[in-house]
């Protein structure tokens, strides 16, 4: 258990306790509308902490709760099917990303993250559903996964174009929760494979991580009773509006 806490007696008690809530608030926020767990996790965490350390805690919960939202639905072979080279191309994007630019922290990389997160919730807010024709997708699906995949390597954020596409696809309910529990999973593990090769990514972060799993779980059971009682259109355009003003903050600030 002693190197299990580690990482966080290392991080100090106010460090340690930002985490907790951090993945609290995140899990909160995927229960209730299905996504924004790593979204809010980099934000808030890059508030304190380099990009690459905040993304190494990520990777358990973002994992494991992706695992679990993909896991139901009943139409995964038919997404994989569909949407495989827009997967393929956000694996390929991230590690060329991750050889080519890397997430060695630095203002530039917190500015990014917070650009990031300001495109995401001004696309949320303001831009109408989109459609996309299939006879686009065989093209477009990769050139965003490709995108998302940079993107990913970067900053730790892979909603960024991949989110809203899977939206313009006219998929059902079930098959877009489903859709972007795949699109994350995929991202995190490119996440994963980019920061273990640049030594990121060791016992004591995937310790730490792990510990990290249990407020973001605690957060998603919450959240989905949280959904039961209020308004999630409501509850998403606060959650866009508070992530617009932490992206500014970041992107000014860096």
């Amino acid at each position: 258990m002693h190197t299990l806490t580690d990482f966080y007696q290392t991080l100090g008690l106010t460090l340690s306790l930002l985490v907790i809530a951090t993945f609290l608030l995140a899990g909160t926020v995927k229960g209730v509308i299905g996504l924004g767990l790593p979204t809010v996790a980099m934000g808030l965490l890059g508030l304190a902490m380099a990009p690459s350390q905040a993304a190494a805690l990520l990777v358990i919960p973002a994992t494991l709760t992706n695992l679990w939202q993909l896991a139901f639905g009943g139409h995964l072979r038919k997404l994989i099917k569909r949407l495989w080279p827009l997967l393929l191309m956000i694996f390929i994007g991230t590690g060329v990303g991750t050889i080519w630019i890397g997430m060695a922290g630095g203002d530039w990389v917190v500015r990014g993250l917070g650009a990031a997160l300001l495109l995401y919730a001004l696309s949320g807010l303001w831009l109408p559903t989109l459609a996309v024709k299939p006879r686009h997708e065989p093209w477009l699906g990769p050139l965003c996964g490709l995108v998302t995949g940079i993107i990913t390597s970067a900053t730790g954020v892979f909603v960024i174009p991949a989110v809203p596409y899977l939206q313009a696809l006219g998929l059902n309910r079930d098959e877009l929760v489903q859709a972007l529990g795949l699109s994350f999973t995929v991202s995190t593990l490119a996440l994963a494979a980019g920061l273990l090769w640049h030594g990121a990514l060791g016992g004591g972060e995937l310790s730490a991580s792990l510990l990290a799993l249990i407020p973001a779980m605690l957060g998603m059971w919450l959240g989905q009773w949280l959904r039961q009682r209020i308004s999630a259109v409501l509850f998403k355009r606060v959650f866009f509006i508070g992530l617009g003003a932490l992206g500014a903050h970041l992107l000014i600030s860096g």
